[in-house]
């Protein structure tokens, strides 16, 4: 990905393991946070 290219649509389970896909989020601001695995180098 290159800067301001748009975010592929994708699912993952939240905290209570239910899934939220992105386009759930269609039209609202959402801010994605990437962070380094524990316990590594980063």
């Amino acid at each position: 990905m290159q800067l301001n290219d748009k975010a592929p649509d994708f699912t993952l389970p939240d905290q209570d393991e239910k899934t939220t896909s992105l386009k759930d989020f269609r039209g609202k601001t959402v801010v994605l946070y990437f962070f380094p695995k524990a316990n590594t180098p980063g």
